[in-house]
């Protein structure tokens, strides 16, 4: 029942988290907009610095941006922060929920880096802590050089991609960028835009002429937050897609698909002040189809020769010895390695999860021969299953699934 109501809590914070970044990311994509597509106010009252006019669901609207503030303050002002805040709480308590609460199975690939499970879980919680701080500390040492402090800000999300798939397991890599990035977001709204604009609101209250300089703080951490966005919902959405978190490169694999998505977000961004920069979108484009080129998989290798019946002995498993020598992998042979290594999650009734991941399951010879090409690419190929190598799956046990796997596709071909 634990495991029932944990999934239960999963899929509401999964839910919880995209629509608060739905309505955060559309909320700031909006003010982008407006604020780029300003044009000069002709008969506006005093200290408006442009205004724009619009149509939308049958209603024509007005809006007007003020240099500083209007002269008189209205009593319902709108704070744009609480979608901000519940994006990242959701965010944080989906992650414990789901990869803290399992660092064995999510967070660590001894491939990687040898960590114990305490050790990953403090890694993975300094983490975002230690970008917002290095993020925060570049934009006070630079200030408004923004042409330096953007390619600063640039070469710390490429040190964190490097980073992260220098310590994590590819897939909860990809997934911590993306937590590193939403952190300094969402610290952003906390620390510097909402605390500045609460100064400006209050020297107004005053009766004082408020200090810009809050508000000019906010706005260029506002503008990082916009081509933050799209390179975050990249590595959120990641790790549907292992071919780039398992890659050998993968921190050049996500540094270059989340430089696709700024150079498209800026795209839109210039689109809004009337540039058409074509070029840009082109550049983006041309930046992930290249990376999908580059991930592409190379033509199948020949199934590696038989290893010698010596290794036999120091295998941690009991390799038969007809396999070792090279004859046909019967489907019994493969029952059994998923037995010992993948059936504990992807059964009808697994041990480590409630119900197996996308309905996978390897409990008879049908189900693994439905899922065999499954099997190779995850397997064998990409090395990610099981997660961190977990249950311990041998370099021969591989092998033999590879042998498998060859041995059905020419049987197909043969039978064609």
């Amino acid at each position: 029942m634990t495991d029932y109501i944990l999934e239960c809590l999963g899929l509401a914070l999964r839910w919880l988290h995209v629509v608060a970044a739905i309505a955060w990311i559309g909320e700031s994509f909006y003010f982008v907009m407006l604020d780029r597509s300003l044009k000069p106010a002709a008969h506006a009252p005093a200290g408006v610095a442009g205004e724009l006019w619009s149509v939308h669901g049958g209603g024509f609207y007005h809006k007007q941006k003020y240099l500083t503030a209007p002269a008189r303050m209205p009593e319902d002002l709108h704070w744009s922060k609480w979608k901000a805040y519940t994006t990242w709480l959701s965010g944080f308590a989906l992650f414990v929920l789901l990869y803290l609460l399992a660092p064995s199975l999510y967070l660590i690939d001894p491939a990687v880096v040898a960590l114990s499970p305490m050790q990953a879980i403090v890694l993975a919680l300094a983490f975002p802590i230690a970008a917002w701080i290095g993020y925060d500390l570049l934009c006070r040492l630079v200030g408004f050089r923004d042409g330096l402090l953007g390619l600063l800000v640039g070469l710390l999300s490429i040190g964190l991609c490097f980073a992260a798939t220098q310590w994590f397991a590819g897939r909860a890599a990809f997934l911590l960028v993306g937590a590193a990035l939403g952190t300094i977001m969402a610290a952003n709204v906390f620390f510097v835009i909402i605390p500045g604009q609460k100064r400006m609101v209050a020297a107004l209250a005053r009766g004082d002429t408020p200090d810009p300089l809050p508000g000019l703080r906010g706005k260029q951490r506002s503008v990082h937050n916009t081509y933050f966005t799209l390179p975050v919902v990249f590595a959120m959405l990641s790790n549907h897609y292992a071919t780039a978190y398992a890659h050998p490169h993968n921190w050049l694999v996500l540094a270059l698909f989340m430089a696709a998505g700024a150079l498209i977000r800026q795209f839109f961004v210039l689109w809004h002040s009337g540039d058409r920069a074509w070029g840009l979108l082109g550049a983006g484009v041309a930046v992930m189809v290249g990376t999908f080129v580059w991930l592409a998989p190379s033509a199948p290798a020949d199934v590696p020769a038989a290893s010698p019946i010596a290794q036999i002995s120091q295998s941690p498993v009991r390799v038969e010895p007809e396999t070792i020598l090279g004859a046909a992998v019967e489907i019994t042979d493969v029952q059994a390695i998923l037995q010992r290594h993948c059936t504990a999650c992807h059964s009808a009734h697994p041990s480590l999860m409630t119900t197996a991941p996308k309905g996978v399951m390897f409990d008879d010879a049908s189900e693994i021969e439905r899922y065999a090409d499954l099997i190779q690419r995850q397997a064998v190929v990409l090395k990610i299953m099981p997660p961190g190598n977990v249950t311990g799956i041998s370099d021969m046990e591989r092998e033999t699934l590879a042998q498998w796997h060859a041995s059905r596709s020419t049987t197909a071909n043969s039978s064609d």
